[in-house]
């Protein structure tokens, strides 16, 4: 084989890897942060601010690209870890109650212990609305990191983070809501409802073509969307009612798993990544780092969702009511519970949504910014120093 063939076999095998897919992540968010700081800053965002589509009668699919981005492409990576939990669930890591009770304690945990430090610094003053921004993990990013570590970690640690995230990203969601919205729409949601009882009537009657649940599934997207709730949400509702099975036989949420497996990892969140972080560093930004605002922020997501995750655990597991990652230690739980540190984009959602003062907006995209990063880094090299592992441990 040639040397030329042999570049270009290891080029390949180094894209199908998780690596590919966290370093082109990280790629993207430096080259947003980039332009944001730069003459073309303007451009990025007028072509952002765009809109596409089209409001007629009772459908209405006018939106900006990045909303088309952020509420519709990322509903296609929510369908994905849908599909990825429900299999683990029915055949994997959290195929039992007492492994499934432990993210989702923890994800509380983790959710609660950074509100009670933010209201801590900014309780009783104008800026105490925000107590939802270090609530929040971000599962794309928090992914993309452990990624990296590729076989240094137990896979079953993966699966409980994209688990603790999911119900981290379900709990913020809920907030963003209930306390920061103007309503929900009950009759879309009942129209959703509707569309969520037809694909689980499919899955009772053994529809095979996993693409069929889709159709209905875009519905359901549509009338969540404009229910209040975030849209999102409907990519985790249309995958669990997937069928699947726990045999070797390639089940329909297996077959359509595989088939988004590479869209999402290689352009939807990368473009996500990109389009969500064009953060234009400004100088009142930095002085907001040590206001109480920027304090309950940082110290929320570095310190209170590592406490919150490991305190969760560590009872859960004390009490017997839960099971901790097959072959994880208390440092595996200590980097996890960083990595959940970082809120990047619902984090910075949700500060659009806490404040009408422009300036408070940018220092606490700032706060999350930076902490987000210092979160991800101090809990990949936690991860990456946690010990010898090998792939045959596992078996």
């Amino acid at each position: 084989m040639s040397e030329k063939k042999i570049n270009l076999h290891v080029f390949k095998n180094f894209v199908k890897s998780g690596n590919f897919a966290g370093i082109l992540l990280l790629l993207c968010v430096l080259a947003s942060l980039l332009i944001a700081n730069t003459s073309s800053a303007s451009y990025l965002q007028n072509l952002l601010d765009t809109y596409i589509g089209f409001d007629r009668g009772v459908i209405h699919l006018n939106y900006s690209v990045s909303m088309w981005i952020n509420d519709g492409l990322m509903a296609i990576f929510f369908l994905l870890v849908g599909l990825e939990i429900k299999r683990e669930i029915v055949e994997g890591e959290l195929s039992t109650p007492k492994k499934a009770l432990l993210p989702i304690i923890a994800a509380v945990g983790g959710a609660i212990v950074p509100a009670i430090i933010y209201l801590t610094f900014n309780g009783g003053s104008v800026t105490a609305g925000g107590w939802g921004i270090p609530m929040a993990t971000d599962i794309a990013f928090a992914l993309a990191v452990i990624s990296l570590l590729d076989n240094r970690i137990p896979s079953s640690l993966k699966i409980f983070l994209a688990a603790l995230a999911i119900v981290d990203d379900l709990i913020a969601i809920l907030v963003i809501a209930i306390f920061y919205s103007g309503g929900i729409e009950w009759l879309y949601l009942g129209f959703a409802g509707i569309g969520l009882i037809i694909l689980i009537l499919m899955n009772k009657f053994n529809v095979k073509n996993s693409y069929l649940f889709l159709i209905p599934g875009i519905f359901i997207w549509y009338f969540v969307h404009h229910s209040g709730v975030h849209a999102t949400i409907a990519g985790v509702l249309v995958a669990m009612t997937l069928p699947t099975n726990d045999s070797d036989v390639e089940s329909p949420l297996e077959k359509l798993e595989h088939t988004l497996l590479k869209p999402v990892n290689l352009f939807i969140i990368p473009l996500f990544a990109f389009t969500n972080t064009n953060i234009t560093f400004q100088k009142e930004m930095i002085e907001g780092i040590t206001s109480p605002l920027g304090l309950g922020i940082s110290l929320g997501l570095l310190f209170g969702k590592p406490i919150g995750i490991i305190l969760t655990s560590s009872l859960c597991s004390r009490l017997r009511i839960g099971q901790l990652p097959k072959n994880s230690s208390f440092q595996h739980m200590l980097g996890i519970g960083f990595l959940a540190g970082i809120g990047f984009t619902m984090s910075i959602f949700i500060s659009i949504l806490s404040f009408d003062n422009e300036i408070f907006i940018q220092e606490a995209k700032l706060s999350v910014l930076l902490t987000s990063v210092i979160a991800g880094l101090i809990g990949f090299f936690v991860l990456k120093f946690s010990g010898k592992y090998t792939k045959e441990s596992e078996i």
